[in-house]
């Protein structure tokens, strides 16, 4: 790349790997890991003469990733927990039906190490230069064109959410609707409760201000409608990416004290994060690839009798357009995605945080999916989804952040960018994340439920009932 590199070479930690490795140490004293946790690691020279918490790949010959070498059997099925009679696996994640060019996302060095990600289509729009956007974004602000929202006159419902009876260990989990249920817990989380009995959290960040400090940063203007201890024992957590309105120390750490047999899924390269924050139950995939988490739990039937209740659920990790950095040395260095999870006959699509279609700077009275613009790329990640792992009962779609357009529209959907990623990915239904909470951007806070709206009637389909938005900690069901 020329110019200011977004990417810095990894180095190898070869004494961490060949331990990992060669160990005689059984499978279930590092049960949890992810088969995937030999592609990165930190080292301290690296540490102090490149970067902070510097990610490495390992090279080698695998056929899903070619960057990779992991021949070891024994790390296939992973165990997860043991707790009173309780198990769990995770199967080792492997490259399920894709399309042509699945790892152009892939960024390598001239060794061809894996050293970072792109965005691999044009839709992404061109990388602006850092300084350049903060001077242009300061004298805007000096002429007033990007005022800050008004906050002064919320209406944003906050409701204690109502969820489901936290079985004991010797009860099926199974929900007696038999409905797929769903709770918002404010912006990008949502709170999954499957037919079967599986509870999947998305993206949860509870903290006050979703940034590195607790005094500087975005600060919340709508509470979280419960505590983490509130949540019933969950099975597994997915993490989009690094951005910290999507992933919050304080927050996983919370949780996997409350719920110590619950498994992280995550993009490649966050795992050793998790790992140095001490949660070792990780599990990083690279778009397109699939995993099966097994759940296997004792129970007593209603007749007194006894036998084995098995949780599946099918976790596949898919593409979405965005970025990640947790630091100003870090970006890109860690996988965004967007997951897919299906179990009990029902199946949701989480987006985590995307653009769609990035479009250039033009007058405000100018609509960007007017006839002038209708040339513009759209990212084909979304129909690739719709058609290779759709449809979806339920797609968790964001609608906020995008103003001004011209910035954001690459990294972030507006809701008319929503509904089309909505009809691309063939989403039954669809309920709305990534608004209501922070300010991220300068669009009034309550201005994306109104043109979700307009964009669904835009569109010939219904205003309300088929893609919504909800008070957080409501639950619908599905």
């Amino acid at each position: 790349m020329s110019g200011t590199s977004r990417y810095v070479s990894a180095g190898l930690r070869s004494d961490k790997l060949t331990s990992l490795f060669l160990s005689s140490t059984p499978v279930s004293v590092i049960k949890g890991t992810s088969c995937h946790e030999a592609r990165w690691s930190s080292t301290a020279s690296i540490v102090a003469t490149k970067r902070a918490r510097q990610l490495l790949f390992l090279s080698g010959s695998s056929p899903v990733h070619p960057s990779y070498n992991i021949n070891s059997s024994s790390l296939r099925r992973r165990s997860l927990n043991t707790m009173a009679g309780c198990s769990a696996t995770v199967s080792k994640p492997a490259l399920g039906v894709a399309p042509e060019n699945a790892t152009d996302h892939h960024v390598r060095d001239s060794k061809g190490e894996l050293i970072g990600f792109q965005n691999p289509h044009p839709s992404a729009g061109v990388l602006r230069n850092t300084l350049q956007t903060l001077g242009k974004m300061f004298l805007s602000r000096l002429q007033g064109k990007m005022p800050a929202p008004d906050l002064s006159n919320v209406h944003i419902p906050v409701i204690k959410p109502h969820f489901l009876e936290d079985k004991s260990q010797t009860q099926s989990r199974s929900n007696d609707t038999k409905a797929l249920r769903a709770t918002w817990l404010g912006h990008a989380c949502y709170y999954v409760e499957y037919p079967n009995g599986l509870r999947v959290l998305f993206d949860p960040v509870f903290e006050d201000r979703c940034a590195p400090s607790r005094f500087v940063g975005p600060k919340r203007y709508t509470q979280p409608p419960c505590t983490l201890a509130d949540i019933p024992k969950l099975d597994a957590i997915v993490i989009s990416h690094s951005h910290y309105d999507h992933l919050s120390e304080p927050t996983v750490r919370e949780l996997a004290k409350h719920n110590p047999e619950a498994h992280f899924f995550v993009g490649l390269g966050l795992a050793s994060w998790f790992r140095d924050t001490g949660i070792d139950k990780v599990t990083e995939m690279d778009w397109w690839e699939d995993a099966t988490l097994t759940i296997k739990k004792p129970i007593i039937t209603a007749d007194g009798k006894e036998t084995v209740e098995e949780i599946d659920a099918q976790i596949s990790c898919l593409p979405c357009q965005h970025s990640s950095a947790r630091t100003g040395w870090d970006k890109d260095t860690t996988l965004w995605c967007s997951f897919a999870i299906k179990s009990g006959g029902k199946s949701v699509w989480f987006g985590g945080d995307t653009g769609y279609r990035a479009v250039p700077e033009m007058p405000a009275e100018e609509d960007d999916y007017g006839p002038k613009y209708d040339s513009l790329p759209r990212c084909p990640h979304f129909k690739h989804i719709g058609e290779l792992r759709g449809p979806f009962d339920l797609g968790l779609i964001p609608i906020g952040a995008y103003k001004p357009r011209w910035m954001w529209s690459g990294l972030h959907s507006n809701p008319y960018d929503a509904v089309e990623i909505f009809k691309d990915t063939k989403c039954e239904k669809a309920m709305a994340i990534h608004w209501g909470t922070w300010v991220l951007t300068i669009e009034e806070v309550e201005e994306p439920p109104k043109l979700l709206k307009e964009a669904m009637k835009t569109s010939g389909m219904p205003e309300t009932g088929v893609f919504d938005t909800c008070a957080i900690g409501e639950t619908k069901e599905f």
